[in-house]
């Protein structure tokens, strides 16, 4: 069971990573890009060579620095295998250099006791800065619902209160979509930028954890979505996304077809996401901040 004091202390290990060129273009082949080998919008993405050099997709703030799967040290009092992941923001203070070293520190910040057989949330920040200047690059919010983790604030201990629910998006039909095919081997690529958990890779262990077969990361749906967005609406422009944030509600089989649905809604986009062929809502409450 979680003891919230001494989970709310946890020591996360600070990350230093020296990540290459290679791994950029890794993460942006990972997530589809360059899959029209004659858009220049594409390639900007995936071919370090071309005039004005490579640009990164924002998204990849989330696996720079990952932490590994600290949750499952027992210590923790997570029950692991059965946590899911519940949400993600990510804020760009400035665009992601294309090669470096980062520090990655991160900080429990919140636990929700939803209640007994109800689950909890655990909240944890990442700052990401660049370890040679200290200039910070991005700072990355992520939420994980513990499944079988509700009721440890039975009888008076404590608990943190919830964050405000996030909007809907609107009720009118899209203003902007763009459909993006996942490939069968999705996840097996995206496996290689940060998250091995074999739940990605291994069919036995995905149906063990009551799934048909390996399904694709959360945060391969989250990169899509940026992926999305800076089409729609930024005119594939990397450093005009400044806040993107969006909820885990139905995981991908790689193969899906995605549907990204957006809309303006004052100064922001909302968006969700959608499995066309199983109709079902994947990401939903979107909300991402682009600049003009």
């Amino acid at each position: 069971m979680i003891d919230y004091q001494r989970l709310r202390d946890w020591a996360i290990p600070v990350v230093e990573q020296r990540y290459r060129v290679e791994d950029t273009l890794l993460y942006a082949l990972a997530l589809g890009l360059g899959e029209d080998a004659t858009d220049v919008r594409q390639l900007q993405f995936v071919d370090e060579t071309r005039p004005g050099g490579l640009r990164v997709l924002p998204s990849m703030a989330v696996v720079l620095g990952f932490p590994g799967s600290w949750m499952q040290d027992p210590g923790t009092g997570i029950d692991f295998p059965k946590i899911v992941h519940g949400d993600e923001l990510i804020e760009l203070h400035q665009p992601l250099p294309a090669a470096g070293t980062v520090r990655a520190e991160h900080r429990v910040v919140r636990i929700v006791d939803k209640g007994p057989g109800r689950g909890a949330t655990i909240t944890y920040d990442k700052t990401l800065s660049d370890a040679t200047s200290g200039a910070l690059l991005a700072t990355v919010r992520h939420t994980t619902f513990a499944r079988g983790d509700g009721g440890f604030s039975a009888g008076g201990g404590p608990t943190d209160p919830p964050l405000p629910a996030p909007p809907p998006v609107p009720a009118r039909l899209p203003e902007r979509q763009i459909d993006l095919r996942t490939l069968p081997q999705q996840a097996l690529l995206y496996r290689l930028c940060a998250d091995r958990n074999p739940l990605h890779s291994q069919p036995e262990v995905a149906r063990a954890a009551g799934f048909e077969r390996p399904i694709l990361h959360g945060l391969g749906t989250y990169g899509l979505a940026c992926r999305a967005l800076l089409a729609l609406w930024a005119d594939h422009d990397p450093a005009r996304l400044k806040r993107q944030y969006a909820r885990f509600t139905a995981p991908v089989l790689p193969g899906d077809t995605l549907r990204f649905e957006t809309w303006r809604e004052g100064g922001e986009i909302a968006f969700r996401t959608r499995a066309i062929e199983r109709n079902r809502v994947v990401l939903d409450f979107g909300r991402a901040l682009i600049t003009d």
